[in-house]
């Protein structure tokens, strides 16, 4: 078809997410050692506009609130026309690992938030 799998897309957010965390200084392999795991409760995807193989992509993450147990994330992708391919939004949830319980953000996590958007 020429044309990225919608599947992908899902791919694309988490992309978007762990990049966003390492900006903040902080890797999603940090968390999970630390014994925090970041599952998606939530995913909604809005097809815009086809994305074609080979196309150059740019994924915008943007957080609008400050997360407590959840965080939730808006992602735009654009081409690079700069034509707007497709938004989307997650919800996820902060977990202790060993007692698969929902849990606060942690400080670290929220201390640099605070320092970047704040």
């Amino acid at each position: 078809m020429g044309y990225v799998y919608y599947g992908n897309y899902a791919q694309f957010f988490e992309v978007g997410r762990v990049e966003w965390l390492r900006d903040l200084g902080i890797s999603y392999k940090s968390l999970e050692e630390s014994g925090i795991m970041l599952p998606v409760i939530q995913l909604n995807i809005n097809y815009i506009k086809p994305a074609k193989y080979d196309d150059l992509l740019t994924i915008k993450t943007i957080l609008h609130k400050k997360p407590l147990v959840k965080i939730e994330f808006d992602f735009e992708i654009t081409n690079e026309k700069e034509e707007l391919l497709t938004t989307g939004f997650t919800r996820l949830v902060f977990m202790d690992m060993n007692k698969n319980k929902p849990i606060k953000a942690p400080k670290y996590l929220l201390d640099q938030i605070y320092a970047q958007f704040i």
